[in-house]
């Protein structure tokens, strides 16, 4: 049974940066153990390869969680402190789309980083934990391959999306088991499933165009795209974090009045509009209007058509932890310190990620919360071993 002073669970983003933390600025003896023969499976992944690592705007109000506590822990680490830590170790990230931080080559310079790093840890790789106790002051984790002990233990094991690179709900069985409140994971960041009556949307499969969401009182303006299943695409992703069940609306048109655009023009509709037209001509014909001069259209058929910058419907549902790229749910929060991560119930017990309850719309929010949980969490071991 190997002892050590910390034991991370979870070798992904949150717990290499917990790691590269704590052994950059103490002798603390830091083990990883992670289900996974290689390191940061879902930095390597994510984003093509070159991994979306954070957003010019970084704030609580693009998170699903306690907006008090997420807000003071991305204080504690923001984005700017990482982009100077990425850096430091000659990392510059490139902005797309105005506002999405990647790597310039690929995740492996950021995973590159961490490894090096990580290098006075002990790494327990490919190696599944299943389950902690507690006895004399210790955490001991039990695995498949071994028995090893912590005066302090971090959990950082993650969600259940990717569940082919080895997510589960262990981090949800951890917490259980010392009595803290969890919300069941449910997939997030994923395509949405359509209801009969928007079935006309599957037969724009592989279309894209920019769009505005709602969902309840949250407002997402990115890219949609039509796919097999249903809808898909930055904007559909983001959404599907804040939708449970009920109605969500589609604005096609966010940055066009319709009304001047489709005044007493000659021009068929599916002219005027600057929309793809296999789109448009599928619209019209769900909502009952012919392709006509805009001149010609009747008074009702001008109210049926403002329906192209309020769609209302109902989702069926979604398309899966095997397709989300995160989840809701996780550990509840308010039995953690955000000053530290560690548990209110347990000393020395601590949660970093996306285990906990608190998850980020698409943009790197989740890496940039993972990176910043971690870091608070290393701060506090490192003055409170």
């Amino acid at each position: 049974m190997k002892q050590f002073d910390v034991l991370i669970l979870g070798a992904g983003a949150s717990g290499l940066m917990c790691a590269a933390q704590i052994v950059a600025q103490s002798s603390l003896h830091v083990g990883l153990i992670d289900g996974n023969t290689q390191i940061g499976m879902k930095l390597r992944i994510s984003g093509g390869g070159k991994c979306n690592i954070t957003n010019t705007e970084v704030d609580a109000s693009h998170y699903l969680g306690d907006e008090a506590f997420v807000q003071r822990v991305l204080d504690a680490f923001s984005r700017d402190d990482l982009l100077r830590f990425l850096a430091i170790h000659d990392l510059r990230p490139i902005i797309r789309k105005e506002r999405y931080y990647f790597c310039p080559d690929s995740s492996e310079q950021i995973i590159r980083i961490l490894r090096t790093l990580c290098a006075p840890c002990t790494m327990l790789l490919g190696r599944k934990c299943l389950h902690v106790t507690r006895e004399e002051d210790q955490f001991v984790v039990v695995t498949d391959q071994g028995v090893y002990r912590a005066g302090n233990l971090v959990v950082a094991t993650g969600a259940e999306s990717y569940k082919s690179i080895g997510a589960s709900a262990v981090g949800l069985e951890i917490a259980k088991s010392f009595g803290h409140a969890v919300k069941p994971f449910y997939p997030a960041l994923v395509g949405m499933t359509l209801q009969s009556d928007q079935f006309w949307m599957k037969e724009l499969s592989g279309i894209s165009l920019p769009v505005r969401i709602r969902v309840g009182q949250k407002v997402l303006q990115e890219d949609l795209l039509f796919a097999h299943k249903g809808i898909s695409g930055p904007a559909v992703l983001s959404a599907s974090l804040y939708w449970h069940k009920g109605e969500m609306s589609i604005d096609f048109l966010p940055t066009v009045e319709l009304n001047r655009l489709c005044g007493r023009d000659q021009k068929q509709i599916s002219t005027v509009l600057p929309l793809p037209k296999r789109f448009v001509k599928a619209f019209l014909e769900t909502i009952g209007v012919p392709d006509k001069p805009c001149g010609s259209l009747t008074l009702q058929e001008r109210s049926r058509l403002e329906a192209l910058q309020d769609y209302r419907f109902s989702p069926a549902g979604n398309f899966g932890f095997t397709k989300a790229e995160a989840c809701r749910g996780g550990v509840d929060t308010s039995q953690i310190d955000p000053a530290s991560m560690e548990s209110l119930r347990q000393k020395g017990l601590y949660w970093i990620g996306e285990v906990l309850d608190v998850t980020g719309e698409l943009g790197g929010y989740n890496f940039q919360w993972a990176f910043s949980s971690a870091v608070v969490c290393a701060r506090n071991l490192r003055q409170n071993p």
